[in-house]
């Protein structure tokens, strides 16, 4: 068996960082983690600059990343300005995101989340053949301002969602770390069953749930999987979110279980603790502070 695990740290991971990040320590920071095995990688987003400054460089770390053999490069793409400049960049996949709650949307995108929907309906369709797709659905378990997404406004958000095109890639996000791992597993299961095996689980360990949520996903039949090395990152616009998931967390479960992650420990390792020591970063994960797991 295997499992895919896409990197989010030199996106997700330092967005919330205030101090500024040189753009060579994030150009090291993606070519330790392509080192340590990653194939699929979030590098950037091509956001206003003035509501996160940190992804300012992305078209510079994004230029570094696509001379790595081998490493499928993400960037987030929230509207056409986004869009065009990405394309132009030459981006392997782009990240269109939406929030399943109205106040979420408005807070992160200024938008409400139909404006956001029929703008993003539009940019599927006129994406270039070759440049592969994901629709990123955040907070669809829990919202910092509305709490417990009901699972019926989640999966009507979703079917909307992958009706846009067959072939795309749809990422379900539990962006404040807040879901349940009986929730996931009930949505994950209903989205899969009803759309097919086409889906992502994007996860935080606010509560500690992080691994937990991942393995529901997981039983459900989901196998791709969004983590960040050293357990960094959070949302701005969503107060009391933490950082996400630690790849080196999900991949010594997926490996202790017997799935194959494609992943070189000990060089994820020291990614890992790359990113963890960043200026600025708050890190989490439990394995990097495990003696026996660096023997």
């Amino acid at each position: 068996m295997n499992v895919t695990l896409s990197e989010v740290s030199p996106r997700d991971g330092l967005q919330p960082i205030k101090e500024w990040v040189p753009t060579e320590t994030k150009v090291a920071l993606v070519r330790a983690l392509h080192a340590a095995g990653v194939t699929r990688m979030e590098v950037g987003s091509f956001v206003s600059p003035k509501a996160i400054p940190q992804m300012a460089d992305t078209n510079e770390v994004l230029k570094a990343a696509k001379q790595l053999d081998g490493l499928e490069c993400t960037v987030l793409v929230p509207n056409r300005r986004g869009f065009d400049t990405a394309i132009q960049a030459g981006a392997d996949r782009l990240g269109f995101f939406m929030s399943v709650t109205e106040s979420h949307n408005k807070a992160n995108l200024n938008r409400t989340r139909m404006e956001s929907f029929a703008e993003l309906a539009k940019l599927v369709q006129e994406t270039p053949k070759g440049t592969k797709i994901r629709f990123n659905l955040s907070c669809a378990f829990h919202c910092p301002f509305e709490g417990v997404v009901p699972e019926a406004e989640a999966l009507d958000w979703i079917e909307r969602a992958q009706a846009l095109d067959a072939d795309m890639e749809v990422a379900i996000a539990d962006t404040t770390g807040n879901a349940a791992p009986d929730q996931v597993r009930r949505v994950f299961t209903h989205a899969i069953e009803s759309w097919g095996n086409r889906f992502a689980f994007h996860g935080h360990d606010t509560y500690g749930l992080g691994l937990a949520n991942m393995l529901a996903a997981w039983e459900a039949g989901c196998r791709v999987f969004d983590a960040g090395s050293g357990g960094i990152g959070g949302c701005p616009y969503a107060p009391g979110a933490t950082g996400n998931t630690a790849m080196e967390d999900a991949a010594w479960m997926f490996e202790r279980m017997g799935v194959s992650t494609g992943l070189n420990w000990p060089r994820l390792l020291e990614a890992a603790d790359m990113a963890a020591a960043i200026p600025g970063a708050m890190p989490g994960g439990r394995v990097r502070g495990v003696p026996g797991a660096r023997g």
